[in-house]
């Protein structure tokens, strides 16, 4: 497999990378889908510069497309598109668990593009795909998360102390429902751990983010 990773920064799409590149693959291009202005990402809300540093550490370019909700699909599209012929892909890898209409929508992309679309944790137990992270050496921090966790987890590392936690609030362990967005600091992939610049606590609306200097 020659593959595109659809590249989020947090630790769903880092391990399916990793489960991946495991089954024989190659990792040839990151991809982040990012807001309007270019800043930061859409889904997780992490500044471009960090996700250059991530993919610096892996050893592969980053392609980043600006996007608009509106607009989304078709810009993923035609930067699939490109980026297959440009890097020979035959595979695009996604982070997806168990929510079928993520599945259908990459499927749905990828099949506009002549990809495979690859989903190496589909259908596995949540938590325990997080205790498989912990223990596969990625080290990851919530940088947004929903008002029920609220600010004084963000920041926080991803371990077992954090798990039971999030199991005694009633909090998915993975946050595979956007009850919270992680960035990868540190893993097996990487060359060296990531540089953070400092940052401050914000919200907006029902959501907190880590708003990065």
């Amino acid at each position: 497999m020659i593959l595109l990773s659809s590249w989020s920064g947090g630790k769903d799409s880092c391990f399916a990378l990793m489960k991946a590149i495991e089954q024989g693959g190659e990792v040839v291009v990151l991809l982040n889908m990012m807001n309007e202005n270019g800043k930061i990402s859409r889904s997780h809300g992490i500044p471009l510069e960090l996700l250059q540093q991530q993919a610096s550490k892996i050893g592969v370019p980053l392609k980043t497309c600006q996007a608009t909700w509106a607009n989304y699909e078709v810009k993923f599209i035609e930067t699939l598109q490109n980026l297959a012929v440009k890097h020979k892909i035959n595979t695009a890898v996604f982070g997806d668990i168990d929510i079928q209409a993520h599945r259908d929508w990459e499927e749905k992309v990828c099949q506009a593009s002549s990809l495979n679309a690859y989903l190496p944790l589909w259908q596995g137990y949540r938590k325990q795909l997080v205790i498989d992270m912990i223990n596969a050496g990625i080290k990851a921090v919530i940088v947004s998360c929903n008002t029920q966790l609220g600010k004084d987890f963000l920041g926080r590392q991803i371990n077992f102390e954090l798990l039971e936690e999030l199991e005694s609030l009633g909090i998915d362990c993975c946050g595979e429902n956007g009850e919270y967005h992680t960035l990868v600091t540190d893993c097996p992939l990487f060359k060296s751990p990531l540089t953070l610049p400092k940052y401050k606590k914000v919200q907006h609306e029902n959501y907190c983010f880590i708003d990065w200097d």
